[in-house]
């Protein structure tokens, strides 16, 4: 195990997903720039695309011996992963993004509570999901385009759904980030023949280029690579949970870097998704289908 692999299983789940939500934000903020030239879906594929070489380049997976079916399993979250991020840009161009976000989130709820164990499981997942739905802000939407949005929204949520499932299942074989290599480029690869006509295009300048490449990288490279580390470590349903903590890290930084103090219902959000971080957390033993050295790919 490297060094950062040691420092990265040391390092307590809920600040790992505090630092994804970080990077996620802050590649949230370079896609801008890309949304004016692009259209979401071709976003969505290029941020995919750019995030699966950065990966194979890292983790060089060609140097592990594969099954059959651990090789279906990678290819199957890859694809889920991808649709995942592509309905959720094709959504938030006709939903407000606190609405989305709300509706998005119902996927790791349900896997939650078809998953948890326990009566202290359940209950934080229903205040986690009260919390998001707090911080999130959300609005009533109506019209055709509304509904396409929903709809959107409503497939991103299951494939979050199915993200969690999949994704624990290939942490759990060893080497996370490695798997995660070859899911991120067969998602690439299932989609390019729809999307890539719309992505492409973004590779045509070395500007527009080194934006996507860095919105791969702080948006799906760092929070991907982090959650295939902390799967192993955890249930679902506290999976879940700790998914909450990325619109609250977005109130927090809101308040400390843009002086946006949260208003009473973010509050009471932030309230809410603490204590379910402190009901779910696991002070139990690595689970038992965890193998050895789980984390051993950061």
């Amino acid at each position: 195990m490297t060094t950062l692999g040691r420092l990265v299983g040391r390092t307590p789940a809920p600040a790992l997903f505090v630092v994804s939500g970080l990077g996620q934000y802050v590649g949230a903020a370079l896609a801008v720039g890309l949304f004016a030239t692009l259209p979401a879906a071709g976003v969505g594929w290029a941020r995919i695309a750019a995030a699966a070489v950065v990966l194979l380049a890292w983790r060089r997976p060609w140097r592990m011996a594969w099954s059959r079916r651990e090789l279906g399993a990678a290819v199957a979250f890859g694809v889920v992963l991808a649709l995942m991020n592509v309905t959720f840009y094709l959504a938030i161009e006709r939903l407000p993004l606190g609405t989305a976000v709300a509706i998005e989130f119902m996927g790791p709820v349900t896997v939650a509570v078809l998953t948890g164990a326990g009566r202290r499981e359940r209950v934080g997942v229903a205040l986690a999901a009260s919390g998001v739905v707090l911080l999130a802000g959300v609005t009533l939407v109506e019209g055709a385009d509304a509904a396409l949005g929903l709809a959107f929204i409503a497939a991103a949520g299951a494939c979050w759904g199915g993200y969690i499932v999949l994704g624990r299942r290939v942490a759990l074989a060893g080497d996370g980030v490695t798997r995660l290599s070859v899911a991120m480029a067969a998602g690439a690869v299932v989609l390019a023949p729809v999307l890539a006509g719309l992505g492409a295009p973004a590779f045509g300048q070395w500007r527009t280029a080194l934006l996507v490449v860095g919105v791969a990288v702080l948006s799906s490279v760092i929070p991907y690579a982090v959650e295939q580390v902390v799967l192993p470590r955890v249930s679902a349903a506290a999976f879940a949970v700790l998914l909450a903590l990325l619109p609250a890290s977005a109130a927090v930084v809101g308040a400390v870097a843009l002086h946006q103090l949260p208003g009473p219902a973010d509050a009471v959000g932030l309230v809410l998704v603490s204590v379910a971080i402190a009901l779910t957390s696991r002070r139990d033993p690595a689970p038992a289908d965890a193998p050895p050295g789980a984390t051993d790919g950061a």
